[in-house]
């Protein structure tokens, strides 16, 4: 392919951030820009450096940020949505992100005019009707297995170098006090939570870090707060299993996240909901869930086999599962996606 200069719009970053941010992308998001630089393309970021901003983390000797408009021949949006009282409001206010603001200028400025534009609706926030999959400039794609009509599915990418260098012997042998956890936010999860992880909670250990703020209806559960990016993998590695919980507009059509691959890197293996659309393309069959009694059985087999050989090989498949989602195989559909763009007629 020619070297593109593409600009990426993303609200996040790319160190380990601040504690006080959702941000799953950031398992992924440096490395995807290390592949596409990697490639040969000149890679501009098109929000402000949060890095720096925020987290006082100087980058600028490896990425190139842009207040302005720059030339592009691509431009990528970690899509964006109107969050009231916060993207909503007035610039300059209190509690003001400028995130959506922007994002709506780069769409009128490149996408709008015909610039070829991709789309990554990571979280499922782009309406179905929205104008903006009808222009001939535009690709959205998704995690989904079952995409909405018309786009693609780019699954979340697993760093190669990460997955090369897990090791299924190495990982079974590190002690895990306890024995269920849960690392995320509790945006539209408590169906899913209600049913595969309360109940399961009551009888065995477990913890539950992340921003969780209506939790009366579970008092026995051990909520301990959002935890800072750099404490994920430590979570995964103290424990022996979690349950890969989902909204249901992930659920219904097998958009599986960065928690995933999160987890089996670590060793934790992933206990996945037998209602999630797919699930079974990213789990071996004998860690499918039916309920909460079912969460507990699989983790009292885990208990039982911990260190063993039959672990060993457990984490072994788990990890093979996560190929499929390397981020070499990802950048490649992008890449095509982009050819596919670039080649269309005006």
């Amino acid at each position: 392919m020619t070297r593109l200069k593409i600009g990426y719009s993303c609200w996040g970053f790319l160190g380990a951030g601040i504690v006080d941010t959702p941000d799953g992308s950031r398992s992924y998001r440096r490395p995807l820009l290390d592949a596409l630089q990697a490639a040969g393309h000149f890679v501009t970021l098109l929000q402000p450096n949060r890095d720096s901003l925020e987290a006082g983390l100087d980058l600028t000797d490896t990425y190139s940020f842009h207040k302005g408009l720059p030339a592009l021949d691509v431009v990528m949006f970690e899509w964006r949505w109107p969050l009231p009282g916060r993207n909503t409001t007035a610039c300059g206010s209190p509690g003001h992100h400028c995130d959506l603001h922007r994002q709506t200028e780069l769409i009128e400025h490149y996408s709008l005019a015909g610039v070829p534009t991709i789309v990554w609706d990571l979280d499922r926030r782009l309406r179905a009707d929205d104008p903006l999959r009808g222009l001939p400039n535009v690709r959205v794609c998704e995690f989904a297995t079952r995409p909405t009509p018309g786009a693609t599915t780019v699954l979340c990418p697993v760093p190669d170098e990460q997955l090369d260098a897990a090791d299924a012997y190495e990982l079974a042998q590190i002690g895990r006090p306890t024995s269920l956890v849960y690392v995320g936010n509790q945006y539209d999860r408590d169906e899913h939570f209600d049913r595969y992880f309360a109940d399961a909670a009551g009888h065995v250990g477990h913890r539950v870090a992340g921003k969780w703020t209506r939790t009366r209806q579970w008092p026995h559960v051990n909520f301990t707060g959002r935890c800072a990016f750099t404490d994920v993998d430590p979570i995964h590695r103290g424990a022996l299993a979690t349950v890969m919980l989902l909204p249901d507009r992930y659920r219904t059509v097998g958009h599986i996240t960065q928690r995933l691959f999160e987890a089996v890197l670590a060793g934790c293996v992933p206990l996945m909901p037998a209602d999630v659309v797919d699930g079974h393309r990213f789990v071996p069959e004998e860690l499918l869930v039916a309920d909460g009694n079912d969460v507990v059985e699989k983790v009292e087999h885990l208990q039982r086999i911990a260190g063993s050989s039959t672990h060993v090989g457990l984490i072994d498949e788990c990890l093979r599962y996560l190929h499929q989602m390397r981020l070499s195989r990802q950048a490649a559909v992008l890449h095509q996606v982009m050819t596919d763009l670039m080649s269309a007629p005006e």
